[in-house]
């Protein structure tokens, strides 16, 4: 895989105060230029420290391999593997570092521990003989950018901080002077606290970016933050990414998502016409809509006629399934009297499925944010959200929701999310208190006891921006899917775990 472009070359930031004087570089890692507001400040030092495993190297070859793609020679200066490894590891990810080396784009300076004396002597270390290297290597290719992995692999040997702080002085100086945008990446000994090992990195660098690795109630989950950038503004606080094979770093920045929202009035059926009559006319077209309710309630099934309605107004219609298999849900369907395979074969319906366990939550947000922007859907099902909520923190989980809402929120995209409640009756669930707050319309799916047997019953309990009809309905399933009926009458305790009704008949 080539590298991928950055999203814009080198240009004055587009907002003001010192943003306005200070161009920034495109990183070209997706993410990455949204909460650096543009990009890494150009012809600075920005050191990326984190703990073993946070994706220091990663980062840096990513930023290199980026810039050589869109026409920016890098020089990557390696101070503890050797370039063979390197390669290797780039090859892993998606990056073939040996066809842009084999272009001029990229070259390594090796100063690894197999080509360099291992054994140095306190007082006596020069980097000199290091910086007219990579000085030579930048003139030979024209290189803009420049990484070194990692400044403690030079300073691990040296004891006296003063020595460390002036040979860091002299490294950034000697890049600053080349006119390269530089990425220098260091070790911390833990998640918080100092960023970096000695204590004087930060300070001598002119922006620090802090990668995290934290083991997070038994799970590991990646996040950057962007600590400062001297003169410019970015976005503050950690952001979850994720290092996947083919793409390498992709950070999700949530609050960058979330700021640029925008709405619409337009109209969209729900599939069903006398859900359409309950809700006004039927959803918004940018609506985020959460079907609630206990097993067999007919979750799936409300997905389904939502998926149908959009297929039969000649939409694109993106299907996620984490609890059954895509053969599974064509099965439903037809027995529903839904074609997803012809629809799949005229290119208006993608099916995805996959167990939760099979991914983080990170990397199934990825992947879906992918498939929503090949196939551009104006309408998306996830049957269940609480299958991916199994096993994941509470924090990890709403970061997950807020981020897939707000992503095809924005692009106007209308979503139908389902979730599973614990209790047959129906009930509260923490995936309810969790997401209803940020979704646009909230259908629920009930049992309901009568004095002779146990039948279905849904009402919509909200409607953002709109009217809609607040009966309790009785629905039954059939060979034609969901059919809506009339109001119960006389029901008790819809909102609680002890559904009850007073109607004792056949109808209703």
């Amino acid at each position: 895989m080539s590298a991928p472009e950055p999203s814009s070359s080198e240009t004055p930031s587009s907002r003001t105060g010192h943003d306005a004087v200070i161009a920034k570089l495109a990183t070209g890692i997706p993410g990455v230029d949204l909460v650096t507001h543009g990009g890494l400040p150009a012809g600075r030092a920005t050191l990326v420290t984190g703990t073993s495993g946070s994706a220091k190297t990663v980062f840096a070859l990513q930023f290199l391999a980026a810039g050589a793609g869109a026409g920016e020679p890098g020089v990557f200066v390696s101070l503890e593997e050797r370039p063979d490894d390197i390669r290797a590891n780039a090859k892993a990810i998606g990056f073939d570092v040996e066809a842009l080396e084999a272009d001029d784009r990229f070259v390594f300076v090796d100063a690894s521990p197999a080509t360099e004396v291992e054994s140095v002597v306190a007082g006596e270390y020069d980097l000199g003989a290091l910086l007219a290297r990579v000085e030579h290597a930048v003139q030979r290719v024209g290189a803009r950018r420049v990484a070194v992995d990692s400044v403690g692999a030079l300073f691990s040997q040296v004891p006296h901080m003063e020595v460390v702080r002036r040979d860091l002085f002299r490294l950034v100086g000697s890049l600053r002077r080349l006119g390269v945008t530089a990425v220098l990446t260091a070790e911390r000994d833990a998640e918080y606290g100092a960023s970096a090992r000695y204590g004087v990195e930060d300070f001598v660098a002119d922006n620090v970016v802090i990668l995290r690795n934290v083991l997070d109630d038994g799970q590991r989950r990646r996040s950057i933050e962007v600590l400062k950038l001297r003169g410019t503004s970015h976005q503050r606080g950690e952001y979850p990414f994720s290092v996947i094979d083919g793409e390498g770093i992709v950070v999700l920045p949530l609050t960058a998502i979330t700021s640029h929202r925008r709405s619409t009035d337009e109209r969209i059926s729900t599939g069903l016409p006398a859900l359409d009559a309950l809700t006004d006319g039927g959803f918004f077209r940018d609506s985020m809509v959460l079907v609630s309710g206990p097993t067999g309630a007919g979750k799936t099934l409300t997905a389904t006629h939502f998926a149908a309605g959009g297929l039969g107004a000649g939409e694109r219609v993106l299907v996620f399934s984490f609890e059954e298999t895509a053969e599974q849900l064509r099965r439903n369907a037809r027995g529903w009297g839904v074609d997803y395979e012809t629809a799949e074969a005229a290119g208006l319906l993608k099916v995805f499925a996959a167990f939760p366990e099979s991914a983080g939550l990170e990397d199934h947000l990825i992947r879906m944010k992918g498939l929503i922007d090949t196939f551009r859907p104006q309408r998306i099902t996830v049957d269940s959200l609480s299958a991916l909520e199994r096993g994941a923190t509470a924090k990890a989980f709403r970061e997950f929701v807020i981020g897939l809402s707000a992503y095809i929120k924005q692009q106007e995209i209308a979503g139908l999310f389902t979730v599973t409640t614990s209790d047959l009756s129906g009930g509260t669930t923490i995936t309810d208190s969790h997401i209803s707050t940020i979704t646009d319309a909230v259908l629920l799916l009930r049992y309901v006891e009568t004095d002779t047997e146990i039948r279905r019953a849904l009402t919509v309990l909200k409607m953002r921006g709109s009217s809609h009809n607040k009966q309790v309905r009785e629905f039954v399933i059939g060979s034609a899917g969901m059919v809506i009926g009339e109001p119960f009458p006389r029901i008790h305790g819809f909102l609680s775990s002890d559904l009850t009704s007073s109607y004792g008949g056949d109808g209703g």
